[in-house]
């Protein structure tokens, strides 16, 4: 009986067929032109070898990758700031796929520059042209840092709020976006007052429970209106909610906090509502979307609520994870 598969007749010994490979990288090896043109391209690849449905795709490109920006800001000239960047394109139903790389080199282009929207619209010119891309997009993540000073000691330290620039082209209508993270405490008005029962009618010692709480501000900026600085929108967030958790304290600052948050307690409700009506007074914001999160030192579960203004953030359906998302560590 052969020991031989039926397709080993038909092939030669597969030893010998195998072309001898170096395994040693070739450090002198140089790329020119026509090497370079004979190297295979299966992302431009025909329309017959797309797997799956024949469907545009609306978000497609690279997300995080980290390089240092120059920002112009308010109050302290510019800074350079380590950014994560994320950038897609929308790709038509009979395209196979992009060069992602492309996008990263668009935009290392630009990226020397002090970055603004303008300069972000630059950048998006560029690689939605080398793309041939109908709608493209650009986000550009950071922790931006301010200094802000406690309550009543004299001090001073930094606080850092996370921030992303969003700059979107959808059927040839481009949006500025303006996304903040603030952090703030909460203390429940219904806790509040339960524990100034216990005292009043029992004389029993009793703290209301308040928590780190997160609100998520996403503004639309209007054309034509005012530079809105990174600055003004978290300044608008404290005169909403002035109950910023605190980065120096000393004993008088910690006091001083605690009467803080018993003069502006705050339900989820409360928040969301106080956010908005900032966001609503100023001319240089038109749709945005107000997400806030206490996360409750009460119940095992957190109280959330989401307010949008306009169609640019309405939604029948929430991200699984954006409450998870929302939650910082200091």
């Amino acid at each position: 009986m052969s020991t031989h598969s039926p397709l080993d007749q038909d092939c030669p010994d597969r030893d010998e067929a195998a072309p001898a490979l170096s395994r040693s990288y070739p450090e002198d090896f140089e790329v020119d032109a026509a090497y370079k043109a004979s190297l295979p391209d299966l992302q431009n690849g025909p329309e017959s070898l797309i797997k799956g449905a024949h469907r545009a795709i609306q978000h497609v490109g690279i997300s995080n990758f980290r390089l240092p920006i120059r920002y112009r800001t308010r109050d302290n000239g510019d800074l350079t700031l380590e950014t994560s960047v994320t950038g897609t394109v929308s790709l038509e139903a009979e395209k196979k796929g992009i060069n992602m790389s492309r996008i990263m080199r668009s935009f290392y282009r630009h990226a020397e520059q002090t970055f603004s929207f303008e300069v972000m619209e630059c950048a998006l010119d560029d690689y939605k042209s080398d793309l041939e891309s109908f709608d493209a997009r650009i986000q550009m993540r950071f922790s931006f840092p301010m200094k802000v000073p406690s309550l009543r000691s004299g001090l001073e330290g930094y606080q850092y709020y996370d921030i992303t620039l969003e700059l979107v082209e959808q059927a040839g209508v481009r949006k500025k976006i303006l996304h903040l993270d603030y952090v703030y405490s909460s203390t429940c008005p219904c806790s509040l007052e339960l524990s100034e029962h216990a005292r009043r009618t029992r004389g029993q010692l009793a703290t209301p429970h308040s928590q780190r709480s997160v609100a998520r501000l996403s503004a639309v900026l209007t054309e034509g209106e005012d530079v809105m600085w990174f600055e003004d929108l978290i300044e608008m967030c404290r005169d909403a909610v002035p109950t910023e958790t605190q980065v120096m304290v000393k004993r008088e600052d910690e006091q001083a906090f605690a009467e803080l948050n018993a003069a502006n307690p705050i339900f989820v409700e409360d928040a969301a509502r106080l956010y908005a009506e900032q966001l609503m007074r100023d001319r240089r914001v038109s749709d945005f979307r107000v997400v806030a999160s206490h996360q409750e030192s009460l119940h095992s579960h957190d109280a959330v609520s989401v307010l949008t203004e306009g169609p640019t953030f309405s939604a029948e359906s929430l991200d699984p994870r954006l409450f998870a998302s929302m939650f910082h560590i200091g």
